[in-house]
């Protein structure tokens, strides 16, 4: 009886230890196909891609514009309260969101009274902040000859307490490049939405992983250098479908040595996004597309080791960090 009890544990183990087996090796494949999806790129590719027409593609597309709804705000206190402003050191632990609330004021007026305040999600313990004694946000003016009463029209805000917090006439005459405070007033939805790390959406909606990021990297092709990447790639398997991350117009479809076949999208307001190392374009130069709008396919074409998006972001010519402009944790 000992020995048949024997047998059995002896027998339960080698199964366990034989599934433990498996399992372990096909997570170790998943992880292994999942990170071998790498490519190159760098801010110079764009300049070439832009300049050189010859290689765009003409497929036909589908996209809509999208409109953003407006953003609406809680009610104020609207208590004629005097302008004055504190200096706030961030603590380990505090959020905008949590910091405003304490203060009474809306997080567009700590946003709007600190420019360096770029990413809401990478403000720092010992960081200093201004806070406002009442909401609203910093406006520069545009032109000359601006008012308190034209700017409060903007914004839709109360004229004559515009002009009493900025001790100004109603009427005032005012210069191009100085700046007043509207009390009341909210930023624009697109701005807040860039603070907030949330301009962009993720261009895949089926499941990822990052196999290299924006920055100085080993150059993944065994050179042994350390190169520059321009984007970062996300590695998934082959035929996976491509959305645009932001409403935008297609500025040009194409083959290149570098990212093989791409997209590239023109946002406006100096942003432009780049998709790389397609199996298939799905789109055309001059289509319109939201984030709805299914560009292409997950491939590895061009420079690259595997299955992946090569995912930039560029503004005004130059490619910026993905993660300060997409919330890659909502996936």
């Amino acid at each position: 009886m000992r020995n048949y009890t024997r047998a059995l544990f002896v027998g339960s183990l080698s199964i366990f230890l034989a599934a433990g087996i498996v399992v372990a090796t096909t997570l170790g494949v998943v992880h292994h196909n999942n990170t071998s999806g790498q490519g190159g790129g760098n801010d110079q590719e764009l300049t070439i891609l832009m300049e050189n027409n010859n290689e765009v593609k003409d497929d036909k597309a589908i996209g809509l514009e999208s409109l953003i709804e407006p953003v609406t705000s809680s009610p104020e206190d609207k208590a004629d309260k005097p302008l004055s402003y504190i200096s706030y050191r961030v603590k380990k632990g505090d959020m905008i969101g949590y910091i405003a609330s304490s203060y009474g004021v809306t997080t567009d007026t700590i946003y709007s009274a600190n420019n360096s305040i770029t990413n809401s999600r990478l403000i720092q313990p010992g960081q200093y902040i201004k806070i406002p004694s009442i909401s609203g946000i910093l406006y520069t003016v545009k032109k000359d000859n601006e008012t308190p009463a034209s700017i409060a029209e903007k914004y839709t805000v109360d004229a004559q307490r515009c002009a009493s917090v900025n001790n100004l006439e109603i009427d005032s005459i005012l210069k191009a490049g100085s700046t007043i405070f509207v009390p009341d007033a909210l930023m624009d939805w697109e701005t807040k939405l860039e603070i907030n790390g949330d301009l962009f959406k993720l261009p895949l909606k089926n499941y990822f992983y990052i196999s290299s990021r924006w920055g100085w990297r080993s150059d993944p092709f065994g050179s042994g250098r350390r190169t520059y990447h321009g984007g970062i790639d996300m590695a998934c398997p082959k035929g996976t479908p491509i959305f645009a991350s932001k409403p935008g117009k297609v500025e040009k479809t194409g083959y290149s040595n570098v990212y093989g076949n791409f997209v590239i999208i023109n946002h406006g307001q100096g942003y432009k996004t780049l998709y790389g190392h397609m199996s298939k374009i799905l789109t055309s130069s001059g289509a319109v597309v939201d984030n709805l709008t299914k560009i292409g396919l997950v491939g590895s074409t061009g420079q690259s080791t595997g299955p992946h998006l090569h995912f930039t972001v560029y503004k005004n010519g130059k490619s910026i960090n993905p993660t300060n402009v997409v919330n890659f944790a909502k996936r």
